[in-house]
């Protein structure tokens, strides 16, 4: 049920980074980004599959990992990411505002991440990143701008969600124990009601 699977579907950022990721699965996701919706059907979004050792050790420290953490400078090795989806825009194949493809992205990154999820695959959407140091450590035609990096593999943290306290506070936190904690808006916080008719 998609339900489940959105609730199921948490950002996760250490890995049991010695599982390997199926390339079959990797390409599984990316075909399911592509079939989103795309501002002007432009379709201009690209992407690149990262799952060398070698590539991904040299990826991570371009890489922002939790904003609200900040004496965590992101996974230890042995929970580092089994794979990365780097997110490009083509810009020879765009068309409109940039900020179009962004509509594209969240589009796109969503479907892929349940995908994912529904494998028993988690990942991270990292928008902190050094994007001229990505984009030559890539190799990257200049006609492609990094948009975001997904870090991607099997879980090996427990991510709960629990209601937004009474302070309004919204920043996720790690317990004692490592669970990763994410408070949520209530879903009547987020309603907005219309006015009411004359």
């Amino acid at each position: 049920m998609i339900e489940e699977l959105v609730r199921r579907t948490r950002t996760v950022r250490r890995f049991v980074e010695q599982k390997a990721i199926e390339t079959t699965l990797l390409h599984a996701w990316v075909d399911l980004a592509r079939l989103g919706g795309s501002a002007r059907n432009a379709q201009s979004l690209k992407y690149m599959i990262v799952t060398a050792e070698a590539l991904r050790t040299r990826l991570l420290p371009l890489l922002g990992w939790a904003g609200y953490l900040p004496d965590w400078p992101g996974p230890d090795p042995g929970e580092r990411p089994a794979a990365y989806i780097v997110c490009l825009l083509d810009t020879a194949l765009a068309r409109g505002p940039e900020n179009e493809a962004h509509f594209d992205l969240g589009i796109a990154t969503q479907n892929l991440l349940l995908g994912a999820a529904a494998q028993g695959v988690f990942g991270c959407r990292i928008g902190a990143f050094s994007a001229e140091k990505v984009h030559r450590l890539l190799e990257l035609e200049p006609r492609f701008k990094v948009l975001l990096v997904l870090a991607l593999g099997y879980p090996a943290e427990t991510v709960v969600m629990e209601e937004v306290g009474p302070d309004g506070d919204i920043r996720y936190w790690h317990d004692e124990l490592g669970v990763h904690h994410v408070p949520k808006r209530s879903l009547t916080e987020m309603l907005v009601s219309p006015p009411v008719p004359q």
